[in-house]
């Protein structure tokens, strides 16, 4: 299996189709293959890279805390490995704020960014949420902690409109034999809460699309707005009547219009 060392990690990544190297970064307690309907669609038109974070899929899972800048130099090794010199770059969630890192300390390895439900800067408020996060999932079964975070990222609408595939959704949580160690999510939680690039975000030149459910309640839309008034080079879609997860709520207008902004960027 394709694996690429960061000093003693092991960072697993996948690459598909063919072209200009685009890297997929994942957010919380996720693995790459979660991009699978996007990729779908990206991969089509570049060498699309996917990656497990470290503390989750078949990557390494140390002990400690981690940061967005620990798992940006994750990336870079996975850049590394492949020959990479720079490429488009998008993220979601946490995959945004490892993102932002990764092309504030290695801005000559990135042409263009797409940052998706992310955030400069927690407030009080989304640090409790994490932190709620790490308490709520031991002391439920990961179905219910499944279905508990389905209601943090989807709106009402898509809520309504798929109670059975989310039903679904949370059974296969409790039927995965292997699921993220407590300790790994509670590892990237901390990188989520403690992840401050708010006053360097404006270091950041190069093209940036900045996507946001208007109904997101988990990163509510004035942490994107704030990056999209200080990244200097930047645009910003909003998702009507979508939440956090808007890139699967409105999942062909989304796919369209980054895909449109890669192709130009």
């Amino acid at each position: 299996m394709p694996y690429a060392k960061n000093n003693d990690l092991d960072i697993y990544y996948e690459v598909h189709g063919e072209g200009e190297p685009l890297i997929l970064i994942m957010g919380l307690g996720a693995n790459g293959a979660v991009w699978e309907k996007h990729l779908d669609c990206y991969k089509e038109h570049f060498k699309c890279v996917i990656i497990d974070n470290r503390g989750v899929g078949l990557s390494s899972k140390p002990t400690g805390s981690y940061t967005t800048d620990e798992m940006a130099s994750d990336v870079k090794s996975v850049m590394d490995e492949l020959s990479i010199a720079k490429a488009r770059v998008a993220g979601i969630s946490m995959g945004g704020a490892i993102a932002q890192s990764l092309a504030l300390n290695y801005p000559e390895m990135v042409q263009s960014l797409v940052l998706i439900s992310t955030w400069a800067k927690c407030d009080l408020y989304a640090k409790k949420v994490f932190e709620h996060f790490k308490w709520n999932r031991v002391h439920t079964t990961p179905g219910e902690f499944m279905t508990t975070l389905h209601l943090w990222i989807f709106a009402t609408k898509f809520f309504a409109e798929n109670e059975a595939a989310l039903a679904e959704g949370s059974q296969m949580a409790d039927d995965n034999p292997a699921p993220q160690p407590q300790y790994a999510f509670d590892a990237q939680c901390d990188a989520c809460l403690n992840h401050d690039k708010a006053d360097q975000i404006g270091k950041i030149k190069v093209p940036c699309l900045v996507t946001i459910g208007d109904k997101d309640i988990f990163t509510p839309p004035a942490f994107s707005d704030y990056l999209h008034e200080n990244l200097p080079n930047s645009e910003m879609i909003k998702f009507r009547d979508c939440g956090h997860a808007h890139h699967w709520e409105d999942l062909e207008a989304f796919n369209s219009s980054t895909l449109e902004f890669l192709k130009k960027n």
